[in-house]
């Protein structure tokens, strides 16, 4: 028999052992209290969502929406920087240019889940605290609460890379105040801490340091109504002093916003912003001098159709997108120059908006038959 001693050792270096297997885990999917947790762990990759990782989370929010003692779902990263910068992009990149499946499989899973969060029964808590953009932002945008952080740093930058900002963002950014959504899906403009709650992404505001105190406040109760979820998240919210008496950040831009944002077409939306000639408007202008051409005309139609449409026609729609930027050349360029060049300087096919013909957005657009995304 081993002596004291000796088993403690065994035991110490198996819990070492498990420990080890188990955080190498890229997600970790528990049952806490009342509620079932997922946590995003690739904190080197800030949490960067992968096909893996997709198929981990899709069944289990679908179990615990159908378990009688499961009260509400919480998603969270780790790693402090980050809650979900993305989708893996590299091996969406690498996968798409050798016409591997994972091209197709990786939007059709993601979007699955994606209204499989919009649609979800119980309860969805995203606490959101540090970098939340693309692929986070489907993570979280359509669940039931959305609490913001200090950290929180939301972005949809898809157009800098040949993409659009996916995810049921052709549900979400159309809904938001004024022309607000336009102006973050076509400028990729950042948003950070309450921003990000007055924009009206997120529906609550905590401190950081308080989240752990709140999830366990949220794991504590007994049996709660989607009612007992919010009054908990509002008294936290209440507390927040941080940032308290900043006004929003884009307030004194709105009316700029609303009106050179509301163009029926890209090449006017530049004419407003020229014609306009103040610094703000020359701003936005060297910013969309950037982007993809072909995604810019791509993403004003997206929000323009979404903008009427429901979240599962939103998603078959962007399916329909996402495979049209597979096919095409600007994502890769995009991807080359801003993910492993780094050289910041794309070279769009077509290079202007003019030269996107209207062909073109609409091919983007049309049904893929047996390959639509089903819902």
């Amino acid at each position: 028999r081993l002596k004291p001693f000796n088993r403690l050792q065994v035991i110490l270096q198996h819990l070492k052992m498990s420990k080890h297997t188990d955080s190498t885990a890229e997600v970790f999917l528990e049952k806490r209290g009342g509620a079932g947790v997922i946590t995003l762990n690739r904190p080197k990759a800030l949490n960067a969502l992968n096909l893996s990782m997709i198929r981990q989370i899709y069944p289990q929010i679908k179990t615990w929406e159908k378990d009688p003692e499961t009260f509400l779902i919480i998603i969270k990263g780790t790693g402090g920087k980050a809650f979900c910068a993305g989708g893996d992009i590299r091996a969406i990149t690498d996968a798409g240019k050798i016409g591997d499946r994972l091209a197709q499989d990786f939007f059709r899973e993601e979007y699955i889940l994606n209204n499989a969060i919009g649609t979800c029964k119980k309860p969805y808590v995203a606490l959101i605290d540090g970098i939340t953009m693309g692929g986070g932002v489907g993570l979280s945008v359509h669940g039931h609460f959305r609490v913001a952080t200090e950290k929180t740093l939301f972005a949809m930058p898809e157009t800098a890379i040949g993409l659009f900002p996916d995810v049921g963002g052709g549900y979400f950014l159309p809904r938001l105040s004024g022309k607000i959504g336009y102006y973050l899906a076509l400028t990729g403009f950042r948003l950070k801490g309450r921003d990000v709650l007055k924009a009206g992404i997120a529906t609550h505001f905590v401190e950081s340091e308080k989240l752990p105190a709140l999830e366990k406040d949220l794991i504590a109760l007994k049996s709660p109504s989607t009612e007992n979820i919010a009054d908990l998240l509002d008294s936290y919210h209440a507390k927040a002093k941080i940032d308290q008496e900043k006004e929003f950040v884009l307030d004194e831009h709105m009316e700029k916003i609303n009106s050179l944002f509301s163009a029926n077409s890209m090449e006017e939306i530049v004419k407003k912003l020229k014609q306009d000639g103040s610094p703000f408007a020359i701003k936005q202008l060297e910013t969309i001098n950037k982007m993809s051409p072909t995604s810019l005309k791509m993403t004003l139609r997206q929000l323009r159709e979404g903008a009427s449409m429901s979240l599962q026609d939103v998603l078959t729609m962007e399916y329909r997108l996402s495979q049209a930027c597979m096919r095409g050349h600007d994502f890769y360029e995009g991807v080359r120059a801003v993910l492993i060049d780094k050289d910041q300087s794309p070279r769009w096919k077509p290079a202007a908006l003019e030269e996107v013909s209207d062909e073109l957005v609409n091919d983007c657009f049309k049904p893929l038959g047996n390959n639509d995304l089903k819902l």
